[in-house]
Formats: structure tokens, sequence, C-alpha cells
């Protein structure tokens, strides 16, 4: 059974970065896509990038596109998110999950093997 543990998070100005990890035991993270999400309190959890197995595709929600960046360490089994001019609407806790389909979609209910969660705080 895969498992996710993400890391990384924290509290950081406007303007800052910082990089958060995904990392899985269980399987072999080159077999999915990779999806980040975060949900802000109040709010629905949202996709904010999806990579597909094998590199086919990588799709950033228009709201971080530009400014954050996924990429993956097959050595480490662990996916990261580069996220850089961080923005206060952009605090939320971020979970990563997998998508079983080679083709990204954000639909949550087409994910499985959810993290916990890493809290990312934008504030000044």
């Amino acid at each position: 059974q895969l498992q996710f543990v993400e890391s990384g998070g924290g509290l950081v100005q406007p303007g800052g970065s910082l990089r958060l990890s995904c990392a899985a035991s269980g399987a072999d993270l080159r077999h999915y896509s990779i999806g980040w999400f975060r949900q802000a309190p109040g709010e629905e959890r949202e996709g904010v990038v999806c990579d597909s197995s094998g590199g086919r595709s990588t799709v950033y929600a228009g709201s971080v596109e530009g400014r954050f960046n996924i990429s993956r360490d097959n050595a480490k089994n662990t996916v990261y998110l580069q996220m850089n001019d961080l923005k206060p609407d952009d605090t939320a806790v971020y979970y990563c999950a997998t998508l079983s389909s080679p083709r990204c979609t954000f639909y949550v209910d087409q994910y499985d093997n959810w993290g916990r969660g890493t809290q990312v705080t934008v504030s000044p």
C-alpha cells in the first residue's frame, strides 16, 4: 500500500519561497501521475499541479503557474513542489496524492493515497 508523507511547510512572508516534499513508500511513484492539492479553511480542496506518469504532461492551476514547479526524484521516490513568490492566498494545507490515469485531472475523487498534508502559511 502506497503511503505519502508530506513535509516542508511552514510560515513564510509574502514573496518568499518554500519547497514541499512528498516522500512515498510502498510503491514506485514512476507508475503514477501525481497531484498536489491544497485546502484553505472553509474552502474545498483544489488542485495545484498534476504531473502525469511518464512525463507526458504537467498541468498547473492558473493561480500558481509561473510561481510553482513540480519535480520528482525517482531515486528517492519523492515528489517536490517548489513554491516561489508566495502570496497570502497560497495559505492552505497542501496534500499530495496519486492518480492512476496518465491523463491529468484536478477531480479530487479520481485521486488516491492521500497524505496527511503540510501547513503553509503566508503572512507578513
